[in-house]
C-alpha cells in the first residue's frame, strides 16, 4: 500500500535534545545502559520542497551524509513509514556534541533524533507512545540498552521479548559521578561485537550475572560497592587487544582502586565514581598515567532523556 500525505503543515518545525549514553557499565552486556550529560540537539522544520537536506554544526561536520541518507533522515522517514505516512520535505540543523565511534551512542543517539523529531511532526496526527518511540529507534539500532537511556533518561535495564523490546527505568544514587575518558581514536562496534566468542564458560557467566545484580544495588542504594560491582568476564577481555590503550588505562585505573570500565564498545572508559572527590582523584590519575591526548569530561546522569518541544522556524535560520 502506498504511503498517504502525513497532512504535516509546512512551517512546522520541532527541537529535539538527546543525551549520550554509556551501556553495558561493565557486566551488563547489551542490558544496561546509562545517560550522561551530553547533548545532541536537532531542529526540524516541514518545508514544501520534497526530499531533505541536513546541516550539520560541531561533530561529524563535513564528515556524515547531508541528505536523505543522512541516519537521522532515516530514521524520521522509519517513523513516518510505520504509520503508513509519507514524508514531507525536511530541512535539518544538527548540533553535535556527542563524540561519534567512541561508545557514548554517537549513533543510538542520531536514531533517537529522529524518532522523536518524527513524534513532533505528527503531534495531533499520530500519539507515538513510549513504547512505539523504543520499538521504532530498537529496528533501527538492532538493540535497546543505547537507545533506551537515550530516550528516558536515567539507569536503564532493556531486554527483548516476542512482544518487542522493553525496558525499566532506575533514579540512580545522587553520589554517582560518572567520568568519561574520551581518545583520539575510534573503534567500529561491529568490529568489537566480532571480537566476542559464541559461547562462555559456564562460571563465567554466573560471574557476571552476580555483578549485573549487584551492579543495580550500587548505582541506585550502595555506590560504595561499584567497584566490585563493575568486575566482567563477558567481553572485555576479549576486546582488549583492538584497544590496547584503553586497557592499559583501565587496568591502571582499576589497579588503584577506581571502577573504569569500556563505556560501550569503547575505545573511551567510564569511571563510576562514588563521589566527586573520587572523581578528582580519577582525573588526576588519568593525567599522570596519559602520554597521548584522552579527553576527561566530568559528567552527571540525565535523568529526563530525550525531549521534543515546538521550535519557532526563525530560530532556525
Amino acid at each position: 500500500m502506498s504511503p498517504v500525505a502525513s497532512g504535516v503543515p509546512i512551517g512546522r518545525s520541532v527541537l529535539v535534545k538527546v543525551p549520550a549514553t554509556t551501556a553495558n557499565l561493565g557486566p551488563g552486556f547489551d542490558t544496561l545502559g546509562l545517560a550522561l550529560s551530553l547533548y545532541d540537539e536537532l531542529s526540524v522544520t516541514v518545508r514544501a520542497e520534497p526530499g531533505a537536506t541536513v546541516r550539520v554544526i560541531g561533530v561529524g561536520e563535513g564528515e556524515v551524509p547531508v541528505d536523505e541518507t543522512n541516519l537521522v533522515v532515516r530514521a524520521i522517514a522509519h517513523a513516518f513509514a510505520a504509520y503508513g505516512l509519507e514524508l514531507p520535505g525536511l530541512d535539518l540543523v544538527a548540533r553535535n556534541f556527542i563524540p561519534h565511534g567512541r561508545g557514548l551512542g554517537s549513533s543510538g543517539a542520531e536514531i533517537v533524533s529522529g524518532i522523536m523529531a518524527a513524534k513532533g511532526l505528527l503531534e495531533g496526527f499520530v500519539d507515538i507512545d513510549s513504547t512505539g518511540l523504543l520499538t521504532l529507534a530498537t529496528e533501527l539500532e538492532g538493540h535497546p540498552d543505547n537507545v533506551a537511556p537515550a530516550l528516558f533518561g536515567g539507569l536503564t535495564i532493556a531486554w527483548m521479548t516476542a512482544d518487542g523490546p522493553q525496558h525499566k527505568k532506575l533514579m540512580v544514587h545522587r553520589g554517582v559521578s560518572p567520568l568519561v575518558i574520551v581518545p583520539e581514536s575510534t573503534m567500529s562496534t561491529a568490529l568489537a561485537r566480532s571480537l566476542n566468542p559464541s559461547a562462555v564458560p559456564h562460571e563465567d557467566a554466573i560471574f557476571n550475572v552476580s555483578r549485573s545484580a549487584l551492579l543495580i544495588a550500587a548505582l541506585i542504594q550502595s555506590p560504595e560497592l561499584l567497584f566490585v560491582a563493575t568486575e566482567d568476564k563477558l567481553h572485555q577481555a576479549y576486546r582488549a587487544s583492538a584497544m590496547p590503550e584503553t586497557d592499559a588505562l583501565i587496568q591502571i585505573l582499576r589497579g588503584n582502586g577506581l571502577p573504569a570500565v569500556v563505556s560501550g564498545a569503547g575505545p573511551s572508559i567510564l569511571v563510576l565514581c562514588s563521589d566527586p572527590a573520587e572523581r578528582l582523584v580519577a582525573v588526576d590519575l588519568v593525567a599522570k598515567a596519559l602520554t597521548t591526548p584522552w579527553q576527561c569530561l566530568l559528567l552527571a546522569v540525565d535523568f529526563k532523556g530525550a525531549t521534543v518541544v515546538p521550535h519557532p522556524v526563525e530560530a532556525v535560520a
